[in-house]
């Protein structure tokens, strides 16, 4: 009897490929069911106060592909310009970034959480959840990031960034941050290795690299690589996590706590340590919500090629749906051995161990 095998994981998510013609970047409408998280009120009755969302639609314009990028912009309540401020950590903001398949909630609803707890945690930290205007495209999705960085520099004085990124998300966040001092700390979850040689010019600035040993899409190699590529001189932290998949499902609680304590040491937020645990400790998105609010948004707005629902059929741009292909929704394939990878490692949300190796 003839047995299968399931793909080996790989080492890139980006297209080669220019954008399909014709091919328009979303509307920020199209996120408005995911502005906020759905629990927000647990956060709101720890905090006593509640961040300022605003929807943005940035002007991009890099010959050839201009248009405009959306996403969500958490503001800490009552937040005031650095200009205006002696606070030195309000010139620094978070950029979250997906992966290939574009959007503004991250792996496992990571960033849909993430964001309000910043905004919240301690004077706050403003935070986007940005999408790209044509995702998988790295050269145009680093035009992205440059752009929101320079809006945020313009229209609210932040002149100091952490940028965020999953699985393709790594190849703008290293490119950028290897090339713009104003980067001041970078995060991976589940990073592709290709177009990532930026991170070799981030030390000393600190590095965190996540990743489970579990994914079937980008393999936990990926990020022992980039490990190496940092060098030893400097900040790196890599935390494998056994079993897991490439939206750390398994984890995401865990992870979504790290990246919080990592965003808030490289924007000089300090706190008492039983403070920082009760923000980025609530739960504003149930266990049980986080695969079905990253794949919705985007299913929403363009199920045949993006995140189709239904397993009988195949994807058609494996480029665009591979980020989501480990998690359990949607196999890259539709043959069995690949519908078998998909599946989650942990489908109780247990957490499991990690293996922790950080350097100096």
């Amino acid at each position: 009897m003839a047995t299968t095998t399931a793909s080996a994981p790989g080492t890139s998510l980006s297209a080669s490929s220019q954008p399909p013609q014709g091919t328009k970047p979303h509307s920020i409408n199209e996120y408005l069911p995911v502005k906020k998280p759905p629990h927000l009120d647990r956060l709101t009755s720890q905090t006593h106060q509640e961040a300022t969302v605003e929807s943005v639609t940035i002007d991009v314009a890099d010959g050839g592909a201009d248009g405009f990028v959306p996403g969500f912009l958490h503001l800490p309540p009552n937040f005031t310009s650095p200009s205006q401020s002696e606070q030195e950590h309000h010139r620094t903001a978070a950029v979250l970034l997906s992966g290939a398949g574009g959007g503004v909630t991250g792996p496992s609803s990571i960033y849909l959480s993430l964001a309000s707890k910043l905004a919240t945690l301690g004077s706050g930290i403003p935070t986007l959840r940005l999408d790209y205007r044509y995702p998988a495209r790295t050269k145009l999705c680093v035009s992205d990031v440059l752009a929101a960085m320079q809006y945020l520099q313009d229209l609210y004085g932040l002149d100091k960034f952490v940028l965020v990124g999953w699985s393709f998300g790594g190849a703008p966040v290293f490119t950028v941050a290897g090339a713009d001092q104003r980067v001041v700390g970078c995060a991976t979850v589940a990073s592709q290795t290709a177009e990532t040689e930026g991170i070799r010019r981030l030390s000393p600035r600190p590095v965190l690299l996540m990743h489970g040993t579990g994914d079937r899409t980008l393999g936990h190699q990926c990020s022992e690589r980039l490990y190496e590529m940092y060098g030893e001189r400097g900040d790196r932290r890599l935390e494998l996590f056994e079993g897991d998949n490439h939206a750390l499902t398994g984890n995401a609680i865990v992870v979504e706590e790290m990246l919080g304590e990592f965003v808030a040491k490289c924007a000089g937020v300090e706190m008492p340590k039983e403070v920082e645990e009760e923000v980025l400790g609530v739960e504003v998105v149930d266990e049980e919500e986080r695969e079905e609010l990253m794949r919705e948004p985007v299913a929403a707005i363009d199920p045949p090629e993006r995140i189709p629902k239904k397993r009988s059929r195949g994807c058609r741009s494996p480029p665009l749906t591979a980020d989501y292909a480990a998690t359990g929704m949607v196999p890259t394939t539709s043959s069995p051995e690949n519908i078998a990878a998909a599946k989650p490692q942990h489908p109780e949300h247990s957490p499991s161990p990690s293996r922790h190796i950080s350097s100096p």
